[in-house]
């Protein structure tokens, strides 16, 4: 199947060859982040976590050994491998029960592994991942093992992994490397760990964040003479990967799984609107009617945000920088503000901009007491946290993954995630949202994969319209939904086929 160099992106029914697709070009240059920090080197707060972090979306954990770091844990599965690093190994039955009910709810990854398993599109492929850690990626990992690929993963976020999602996966033999609590030390040690690991190498790149790749950019760029290429699902990694490309450095093709309408539209608009409540509520037990709350950004995932706390009662505001954005979240009904204009008043700051230093030192000191401070956004660079590990300044871990920071005078405002990402560092998010996500992700490596040498420049590049229907198709079935079909004289009339893709690339769903 490999050798005649099928193509797996999918117009109907999956696996039939597609014809070529134009993407677009943009590109730009690569952003560094600094890596070399001590294990021991790190704030109480950061070190803590290690030991403090679960949250309430349940992780079962052996408190007798919370204080032992798993890269200190000599541990085995059931069939006595010890390539992994989990938090607990006996959590397994725990974490396949977590994962059997997301199963539940991935019904086009799951239709995907019925049709294409006995094809195994991914045969050969080594794929080494960075993303979240949880029953939802579970499924897409195992679908991609049961595609033909070999993977090896760790986790994108210190506070994301479920442990017992991820003894779960070590138990059934997936290199997993990753707990809750992780160092920043540890974080890179994980990473490196899947990537440098003797007679085995990736020749796929499945990245959050951007992370990942970095490393393998720093310390092992021979690599990528055998990596086919890069599917990347985060506005920062994307960016990252522009940034690249604009500079000349991108070795390999790329796929912009973020900027596909199933990633954009649903993801980070239905999943926000459902976790950005969760997060706050697990977290604080605060009340939403009536609360004064600016939201920072009015993208996808403002968006969700704002529309579900006015739904809850909210007096909510909003900031941005694109006068179209602004104008849908007037349009919308929210009051376009200035961040300094309302800090003092707020009772909620939500940052979701992708940028950095949205909210800084100043606006801190000018909070009222008890403003509750969190991030929606995947980097946690957006909030000033470092400018608040002062000596003058008290840090006052209240519960996991809340802290109060007390100025002299007394005022205190309360911390969440220590400014990173809220949904999936303090609770969970909706399972049926990230199937349409992983769905394309497992797509996009397909396509990769096995297309043809040439076919792909090393650019970055967009999915095509119609994976993106076709994911979308998949999930229909879970509401009953029946679609009209197009008769012929119609289909002529818009001058579209009648299977699709029925809009154009340049269309703004």
């Amino acid at each position: 199947m490999l050798s005649n160099k099928k193509k797996y992106i999918v117009n109907g029914n999956f696996g039939i060859k597609a014809q070529q697709i134009q993407f677009a070009d943009q590109k730009q240059e690569f952003n560094k982040r600094p890596t070399k920090i001590g294990r021991r080197s790190l704030s109480r707060s950061i070190s803590q976590s290690s030991t403090d972090s679960y949250s309430s979306a349940a992780s079962y954990t052996d408190s007798s050994d919370d204080e032992t770091s798993p890269r200190d844990k000599q541990q085995k599965n059931s069939k006595g491998s010890s390539d992994f690093c989990v938090k607990n190994i006996k959590q397994a039955e725990f974490g396949r029960r977590e994962i059997e009910i997301a199963e539940q709810e991935m019904p086009a990854l799951m239709a995907l592994r019925k049709r294409a398993q006995g094809e195994k599109p991914l045969a050969g492929a080594k794929i080494v991942g960075c993303t979240h850690i949880t029953a939802q990626t579970a499924v897409l990992m195992e679908t991609l093992g049961a595609l033909g690929a070999q993977c090896r993963w760790a986790a994108c976020n210190i506070y994301s992994t479920l442990n017992e999602v991820a003894a779960a996966l070590a138990e059934s033999g997936f290199p997993v490397f990753a707990w809750k609590g992780e160092s920043e030390d540890d974080f890179w040690w994980c990473i490196d760990r899947c990537v440098n690991v003797e007679g085995w190498q990736p020749n796929m790149i499945l990245d959050d964040g951007g992370d990942l790749t970095h490393w393998i950019y720093k310390k092992y760029p021979n690599m990528f003479k055998k990596i086919k290429g890069i599917v990347e699902e985060s506005v920062t990694g994307v960016h990252r990967l522009y940034q690249l490309s604009k500079a000349g450095k991108l070795c390999v093709p790329a796929m912009n799984v973020n900027d596909s309408v199933t990633k954009q539209k649903f993801d980070n608009l239905y999943c926000c609107r459902e976790s950005i409540l969760d997060g706050l509520k697990r977290t604080t037990d605060m009340m939403f009617g009536g609360k004064q709350v600016v939201v920072c950004g009015y993208g996808e995932v403002g968006k969700g945000c704002c529309a579900a706390l006015k739904a809850m009662g909210s007096i909510v505001y909003v900031t941005e920088i694109d006068p179209i954005c602004a104008l849908q979240a007037c349009m919308d009904g929210f009051r376009l503000v200035k961040l300094n204009e309302v800090i003092r008043q707020v009772d909620i700051v939500i940052t979701c901009t992708g940028n950095k230093n949205v909210v800084t030192r100043e606006h801190l000191d000018r909070m009222k007491n008890s403003c509750i401070v969190c991030n929606m956004g995947h980097s946690n660079t957006e909030i000033d946290v470092a400018s608040l590990r002062t000596p003058e300044l008290t840090w006052e871990r209240v519960r996991s993954q809340v802290d109060h920071v007390i100025w002299p005078d007394g005022k205190r405002i309360v911390l969440l995630a220590e400014g990173r990402l809220l949904n999936l560092s303090c609770s969970t998010v909706p399972t049926f949202v990230l199937s349409i996500t992983a769905t394309t992700q497992a797509l996009a490596l397909i396509e990769l994969y096995n297309a043809p040498e040439g076919r792909y420049k090393q650019d970055v590049y967009l999915l095509p319209k119609k994976m993106d229907e076709y994911v979308a198709s998949l999930h229909l079935p879970t509401f009953d939904a029946h679609l009209t079909e197009l008769t012929d004289e119609q289909a002529k009339y818009l001058g579209l086929n009648k299977n699709g893709p029925f809009k154009p690339n340049y269309y703004r769903y």
